[in-house]
């Protein structure tokens, strides 16, 4: 089967490292099941494993892609939840499991025609959700939702901050937090990403680092360091930073004086539930919100999709086609 594969990892050039080609289909396991891959979408956690972050040489090659829709073995139309964990590890959630893995960490991911997930982790595709938007879900939505509701826990009337519009997460975290009544700011460098934050329902967004029109109570922060003292300095007191990604870095200073003389709260987040997941699918039904598609390009063009997503040229996500597509075949 066709498959894109890390082989090597290089921090200036971790386009290098990225092979399309035909690799052996994955073999069946008790328990696990073996999805046909119609749709998948490119994360931030695939260029930083190309770069060599956070994911050892020795676990090379492996192929990318966390997330993923398609069929399983009895043709069901499915979505996979990528976290592999043990919820009983984690004291009943999967993503406080010590030995959790996100797909293609440990185990072979979704840039191929055939992937190999726990019977667990596959999910009835809604009919209303097409296999693009449903690639685009489970890790920048899931995310997002974790972040908003279980960590943060917003309400209706809650002032977030949004900092890197354009961004899975930020874009999802924006439509979400409209969704549920908050009053929503966002940040980017570009003109043409704050017009889109604002087409989704922010109420303002502002050029990176420029001030609020007021202090808000939870600031989703996924960039790091080129944002962090914007956050603090955003936030109220008693507010909540929710962090689940440093982009730009992961050392800015602590400010500690501030965190602790305004009492801020801040919360590290990381992924979602099977139980999130599903709960985000109802409360998308319910509302009607959809995933932001910036394009889609077919599995063997996948480098171009890893150089736009490096020069900061996506607004939402880019969905990669396994699969070739015949004529009426669902998107």
């Amino acid at each position: 089967m066709l498959a894109a594969t890390a082989v090597s990892q290089s921090a200036t050039d971790p386009l290098a490292g990225l092979v399309v080609a035909d690799v052996p289909e994955p073999r069946p396991r008790p328990g696990w099941s073996t999805v046909r891959v119609m749709s998948s979408s490119l994360n931030m956690h695939d260029l930083w494993t190309l770069r060599g972050v956070g994911h050892p040489p020795e676990r090379l090659p492996v192929v990318l892609g966390c997330d993923a829709a398609g069929y399983d073995e009895d043709g069901n139309a499915v979505l996979v939840h990528p976290v592999i964990a043990d919820a009983d590890a984690g004291l009943g959630d999967e993503t406080l499991d010590p030995d959790r893995a996100l797909l293609s960490e440990r185990h072979d991911g979704a840039f191929a025609e055939y992937l190999s997930v726990p019977a667990r982790n596959l999910i009835p595709k809604p009919e209303w959700l097409t296999f693009d938007e449903a690639a685009c879900l489970p890790v920048a939505w899931g995310t997002a939702y974790r972040m908003l509701f279980t960590q943060a826990g917003i309400r209706a009337g809650d002032r977030v901050l949004v900092q890197g519009a354009g961004g899975g997460v930020a874009s999802a975290a924006i439509k979400l937090a409209v969704a549920a009544g908050a009053v929503v700011y966002a940040t980017s460098r570009s003109a043409e990403k704050r017009a889109r934050a604002e087409s989704w329902g922010a109420r303002r967004a502002v050029p990176t680092g420029e001030r609020l029109p007021e202090r808000v109570d939870v600031v989703v922060e996924t960039v790091g360091e080129a944002t962090w003292s914007h956050s603090l300095r955003s936030l109220r007191p008693g507010g909540t930073v929710v962090i689940a990604g440093a982009t730009s870095g992961t050392n800015p200073p602590a400010d500690l004086g501030r965190v602790f003389y305004l009492q801020q709260r801040i919360l590290g987040s990381t992924g979602c539930t099977r139980g999130e997941l599903v709960a985000l699918l109802k409360l998308m039904d319910a509302t009607g919100l959809r995933p932001v598609v910036d394009r889609t390009l077919p599995l063997a063009e996948i480098h171009k999709g890893f150089q736009l997503m490096i020069e900061g040229r996506l607004t939402g996500k880019l969905v990669v086609h396994p699969q070739p597509r015949t004529e009426g075949e669902p998107s």
